[in-house]
């Protein structure tokens, strides 16, 4: 009998959980919360920076309570009655990456960081942690909000960017909202940058192909003073809308902005969940943060392959695949530990990556020699590291540029995250 009332009590709260409703819990709108992330390499915190109030939700409403990744970071939310679990997210953070440099272990930062979340009917507590590499917790801060706190701004009722649809597939509710902003485009130069976008890009490669029905594309005429963007080795510095530059962390290709607030009041209004800048350069470069942004050039020759890869990123949550030879190893990955990414593995925890996927006769590691033999294998090489990381193929639009597609494992990551997002 114990047992017999005992799974009735399991399966009650699996029944429970899997019927929570996004109306029971949330208003259709957005809550934008903004952090400042501090530190430097030994000591870090965050600090509540403001909340908005966004005049509709674009976000998903299943899923609610589940991650789609683990990622750098996470954000749960919690009925601040009972404690229940009502949503998470996780995410990447440029903050995050510069702890790694060198930089980080003279100085102390802040970096700016804004993350968007449903609006709660009640009051609800936000619990949001970093992890370190070891997916420790480096620092973590919980506040609540309620909902209607008089000093949460509400944005968005007017004074909305210029925009327009190249995509609309279908409404918010269903279909993933994905928006281009211009960045170094003065308002002259807003026909240049409708003309430079390329959603076929995106669309020409699986599984975006096939489920481009899921998608909405907005493109956002965010305009700025001065035409092209920042390049500091070339001692340029321009007044753009994102204030964005090259030579983040002294790496020249290397193309993002710390100013995420100004991303997100340029969005104001305009639905969105995941977020691409195009910038007005010929300059080769970009940059892509998991449940951040994208941001690449939109004139150099290799553009339309960059703002993929780079979507692979901020979207897919996919790693680099590429590595370097005179650089055995870097500190990016600890070869002990497992990586979040579902493309690498150091083989800790191989089985939760694409294990199911090889045929019964691959060896591991796999040859380079065999590479046609086996299109998905283990081969040695990625995150940045030429040893003790794998890749799942010899070649992929994760790795190089000149490759056409998302290798069999990043396609099978970037289905599963679309189906996660859509109903």
């Amino acid at each position: 009998m114990k047992k017999y009332s005992l799974f009735l009590l399991c399966l009650m709260a699996a029944i429970s959980l899997h019927a929570q409703s996004f109306a029971d819990y949330f208003a259709d709108k957005t809550l934008r919360v903004d952090y400042i992330f501090t530190g430097n390499a030994a000591k870090q915190e965050i600090c509540l920076d403001g909340l908005s109030c966004l005049p509709s939700w674009a976000g998903r409403k299943h899923h609610l309570p589940e991650l789609p990744l683990q990622g750098n970071g996470q954000i749960i939310m919690r009925d601040a009655a009972n404690g229940s679990v009502i949503y998470k997210t996780s995410f990447s953070s440029l903050f995050q990456e510069w702890l790694e440099t060198d930089e980080a272990k003279a100085v102390t930062k802040g970096f700016e960081n804004t993350f968007l979340l449903p609006y709660p009917l009640r009051p609800a507590e936000i619990e949001i942690t970093l992890l370190d590499p070891r997916r420790n917790v480096r620092a973590s801060m919980k506040h609540t909000v309620s909902p209607d706190d008089i000093l949460i701004h509400q944005k968005g009722t007017a004074h909305i960017t210029p925009h327009k649809y190249l995509l609309q597939s279908g409404n918010t509710a269903k279909c993933i909202d994905v928006a281009i902003l211009a960045e170094g485009y003065t308002p002259e130069e807003m026909p240049v940058f409708y003309a430079a976008i390329a959603c076929e890009s995106l669309f020409a490669h699986e599984p975006f192909r096939s489920m481009k029905k899921h998608f909405n594309i907005v493109a956002v005429a965010s305009p700025s003073e001065d035409s092209g963007v920042s390049v500091p080795r070339l001692g340029e510095w321009k007044r753009t809308a994102f204030s964005s530059h090259f030579s983040t962390f002294y790496s020249d290709r290397y193309l993002t902005t710390s100013r995420v607030k100004s991303i997100h009041d340029a969005l104001a209004g305009i639905p969105y969940e995941h977020i691409i800048i195009l910038a007005n350069t010929e300059e080769y470069g970009g940059g892509g943060i998991y449940n951040s942004y994208t941001l690449t050039t939109a004139h150099h020759p290799m553009f339309r392959p960059v703002v993929v890869h780079e979507f692979g990123h901020s979207f897919g949550g996919l790693a680099d695949e590429y590595f370097y030879d005179n650089d055995v190893m870097t500190d990016t990955y600890p070869l002990d530990v497992e990586p979040w990414e579902q493309n690498i593995s150091t083989r800790i925890d191989f089985t939760s990556k694409w294990k199911d996927m090889l045929p019964s006769d691959t060896p591991i590691p796999t040859p380079i020699a065999e590479r046609k033999k086996y299109p998905v294998g283990v081969y040695e090489g990625g995150g940045y590291s030429a040893k003790g990381i794998y890749r799942p193929a010899y070649d992929c639009r994760m790795k190089t540029n000149g490759y056409p597609e998302f290798c069999p494992v990043c396609q099978r990551a970037i289905r599963r995250m679309i189906e996660f997002y859509v109903p």
